[in-house]
């Protein structure tokens, strides 16, 4: 296998919603494993997300998982998660649904350097960047 780089997202205790949303979003196989699997049944995290793949049909991974016990989630604004091609409608869909219940720091539309892009921010606090790519030629 060739190494590939993924975005993995932490989330304080609402992994498991997040990633069936993105699995709504994008399409595809979503696999989750919980700490009570992996030997943390019994305790109050142990059906919090401790490792989530999502592997999407048009080659997307995102992964995710809740906070470990004993460590303090906190969201900064040093990641955004970028999404670029040049399918409009599938880019469009995509956007259509982060930002629905998002809120938007960019509008989604032709920027000055030619491509349809927009920023938001999902309902799970995770931003994003959306670009279609102008088709030159």
């Amino acid at each position: 296998m060739a190494s590939r780089l993924n975005p993995y997202l932490s989330f304080g205790g609402d992994a498991r919603q997040a990633m069936e949303f993105y699995k709504e979003v994008f399409g595809g196989s979503l696999v989750l494993h919980t700490f009570g699997e992996y030997g943390q049944s019994g305790t109050p995290h142990a059906d919090k997300v401790m490792h989530a793949m999502l592997e999407t049909p048009s080659g997307f991974v995102l992964m995710g998982a809740d906070s470990p016990p004993g460590t303090e989630h906190t969201a900064g604004n040093n990641l955004s998660v970028s999404v670029s091609g040049d399918d409009d409608a599938e880019l469009r869909g995509y956007w259509e649904k982060l930002s629905a219940q998002g809120s938007v720091a960019v509008p989604f539309e032709k920027q000055m350097w030619g491509d349809v892009f927009g920023m938001c921010t999902d309902s799970f606090g995770t931003p994003w960047m959306i670009n279609v790519v102008e088709r030159k030629g």
